[in-house]
């Protein structure tokens, strides 16, 4: 496995790419509401990347993928295709972000509660969140990748949720996917041990139901076989000389 360590001059560049991403996803809030299309949403952030911060939107033709984000609602588990699906009152709604500036990536998404969510569908979004931070909590120089999947498991399954399996976090920079591979699962002191100049994402996927799950017609969205519930949230995280650094977060929200 060969991992980037990145240098002083490219952590600057993931830096500024993380920002804008993160940005994106403050921008679009006040659009998502009970209503608005999917597809609506992704021309919105389109024009964002595009116009505004004058960055490419990295899903846009990647593998073939139509759209500039992704738009994954209640049983979608990640990689949803923004089209015409109106957003009603209790939907909950991940929405992924990646842009390239300067050649390097930002990658983050989080959960959006349409009007007013069941128990059952705020609780999932929670967890999801509170995995990824126990997830993030763990990063620093020493620590092995198995410690962040152990942890983000070892909440979700104290909540009776599930972790889905077949999809992880990833090494990320001039490259939207680099090694290593991120597992959101797994035992304490497995897997590589994290050196300052990583850069990867944390990206758990939370199902209500079990962790099974199958991609649709479309070849991209994936959703829960069991139809249970799924929420997801995601950031870029730096590994630094004594922790870490959230790259995707922006001031005034919480990682």
């Amino acid at each position: 496995m060969s991992v980037n360590i990145k240098t002083a001059e490219e952590i600057e560049k993931m830096r500024v790419a993380g920002h804008l991403a993160g940005e994106v996803l403050q921008m679009i809030r006040p659009y998502v509401e009970a209503g608005m299309t999917t597809g609506e949403l992704d021309r919105i952030c389109h024009e964002y990347i595009v116009n505004t911060q004058k960055a490419i939107p990295a899903p846009l033709n990647y593998h073939g993928f139509p759209k500039s984000i992704c738009t994954s609602v209640n049983h979608q588990v990640c990689h949803g295709i923004p089209g015409d699906r109106v957003l009603k009152n209790g939907d909950i709604l991940n929405i992924d972000i990646t842009v390239i500036k300067d050649a390097y990536h930002g990658d983050t998404s989080k959960m959006f509660m349409i009007g007013k969510p069941s128990i059952k569908a705020a609780r999932v979004a929670r967890i999801a969140r509170e995995c990824m931070v126990l997830g993030i909590e763990q990063v620093k120089p020493g620590t092995h990748l198995g410690d962040i999947g152990y942890a983000i498991q070892q909440h979700a399954e104290s909540q009776h949720c599930s972790v889905v399996r077949d999809y992880c976090g990833h090494g990320i920079g001039r490259g939207f996917h680099e090694e290593p591979k991120v597992l959101h699962y797994g035992k304490r002191g497995d897997g590589l041990q994290l050196e300052a100049g990583m850069t990867f994402t944390i990206e758990p996927m939370i199902n209500t139901g079990r962790h099974h799950v199958k991609t649709l017609p479309d070849n991209w969205t994936v959703v829960t076989k069991d139809r249970s519930l799924s929420a997801q949230w995601e950031h870029t995280i730096l590994v630094t000389e004594d922790g870490y650094e959230v790259l995707t977060q922006c001031p005034g929200d919480e990682i």
